[in-house]
């Protein structure tokens, strides 16, 4: 099957290079140039995996990953900016961006997210061999967490988690009390292997996490913190 990308970006140039790289790589692309046209791209074709550009004419980048999230849209979309100021990166991960990467950009770096993105999408989330999660639902307490239906309930009432924040919940809780670095999250929950980046996208989900689980997102009592470590999930 040919996996679609949809770029959104509004400098030719750039979206030459995007497409000839993608297309090297077997991807099939579709472009748009404004924001008001990525959207309905997006909603119409149902691609992939959608490298977005924050500063768009029509739409910005932050208004059409916020209409694409509104609407229970969930293809991955990747961030592709300019800007250097954080809050604009840590922004666009609340509305719902997988992840972003800032120009200029390698286009190594870029393709291998694109196909990290892309195959964590199309994989049914699994805890790994061995981690004794005992079937196909994990019973923690007041969680309960179904891997078939990719749902959580805490008291017995559902949580909407994006997947890759019931990702990152499995991800720990099959591995109670194992502290993780950021690096080590991006690897096996992010899929990138041997990641060296940015990692202030765990810290982002941890915090959208934190504040549909916890009773006290300031003081957690699930996914806790590890100073100067990481992140684990505490078993009770």
């Amino acid at each position: 099957m040919i996996n679609k990308v949809l770029i959104v970006e509004d400098e030719k140039s750039i979206v030459d290079i995007l497409r000839f790289n993608l297309s090297r790589e077997g991807y099939e692309t579709m472009e748009a140039y404004d924001g008001a046209a990525g959207l309905n791209l997006a909603l119409e074709h149902a691609p992939d995996l959608i490298l977005l550009d924050l500063m768009l004419p029509e739409m910005d980048g932050f208004q059409v990953c916020r209409a694409l999230r509104d609407q229970g849209n969930h293809t991955p979309v990747l961030i592709i900016t300019a800007r250097e100021e954080e809050k604009d990166k840590v922004l666009g991960l609340e509305l719902g961006a997988d992840d972003y990467i800032t120009k200029p950009f390698s286009v190594r770096e870029l393709l291998a997210r694109v196909k990290a993105n892309i195959r964590r999408s199309h994989m049914p989330a699994r805890p790994e061999a061995g981690d004794g999660a005992g079937g196909n639902q994990l019973v923690l307490g007041r969680l309960v967490i179904n891997q078939d239906s990719v749902s959580v309930r805490k008291d017995n009432l559902p949580l909407e988690l994006t997947q890759r924040e019931f990702e990152l919940l499995l991800f720990l809780a099959t591995h109670a009390e194992k502290v993780f670095s950021r690096q080590e999250i991006m690897e096996h929950v992010w899929n990138y292997d041997g990641y060296v980046g940015d990692v202030r996208g765990v810290d982002v989900t941890v915090r959208r996490l934190r504040e549909k689980l916890e009773d006290d997102p300031a003081q957690p009592a699930f996914i806790m913190t590890r100073r100067g470590l990481g992140y684990y999930f505490a078993a009770g």
